[in-house]
């Protein structure tokens, strides 16, 4: 093998091969030099190495950073969750726990829109929350498996927010994936990125089975 053929991986792959090619020639390292990643001068192997580091370390604290901001906001969304929860627990009135998600969830969320109907519970009579209940609703509801998030997409749901949002959530609520679904909840809201095709849904999740649960008190009839 001579120079001409040598290419920049075979020098590579050497270096790799034979780390102590460098103890070898101190000197060879210690006068090489390489071009600085944003200068046009030159420095030695051991500065570059250095930025190298300082870089890499910069890009971690920016992760983490970024780790500790989502971690708190988590918790504060799980906490205030718990608090919800609590407060349907605490409901004499099992008939008004449909109210009390709506209004709680705009104040969790801070959305201007949500909405929700509800079928198949005898107590909850002819209340607001069981009208516009249509056959294609139910049965989009029973195939919706995990939340929806995106855009509107002409979702019939969607019609009883009033004003069409830029994005929307729209849960169906069951207390398993096994289960009937009991009813249809949309969080609608006018930022376009708030509810997006690709973002997790363990909170709307989490929002299914705390309400399902707590709905679940309107499935007897009254007096039973």
């Amino acid at each position: 093998m001579n120079a001409e053929s040598l290419s920049a991986e075979d020098i590579a792959l050497f270096l790799q091969e034979n780390p102590s090619f460098f103890t070898d020639h101190a000197d060879l390292f210690a006068n090489l030099r390489v071009p600085h990643p944003n200068e046009t001068r030159a420095i030695s192997l051991g500065e570059r190495q250095i930025l190298t580091l300082r870089a890499r370390a910069k890009d971690l604290e920016w992760r983490l950073s970024g780790l500790v901001h989502n971690a708190s906001g988590n918790e504060k969304i799980s906490s205030t969750l718990t608090d919800w929860c609590g407060r349907m627990l605490a409901e004499d009135d099992a008939a008004q726990i449909p109210g009390h998600i709506v209004r709680s969830l705009s104040d969790i969320f801070d959305l201007p829109a949500i909405a929700l109907r509800l079928w198949d519970l005898p107590r909850l009579g002819e209340s607001e929350f069981a009208q516009d209940v249509t056959p294609e609703i139910r049965t989009y509801a029973r195939n919706l498996i995990e939340p929806y998030c995106g855009p509107l997409n002409d979702h019939e749901a969607a019609g009883w927010l009033g004003t069409p949002p830029a994005s929307l959530a729209i849960v169906a609520l069951r207390r398993s994936s096994a289960d009937e679904p009991i009813g249809l909840l949309v969080l609608g809201s006018d930022d376009p990125e708030r509810f997006t095709p690709d973002m997790g849904t363990v909170f709307l999740d989490t929002i299914n089975r705390l309400a399902s649960a707590s709905l679940s008190r309107l499935q007897q009839p009254a007096g039973a």
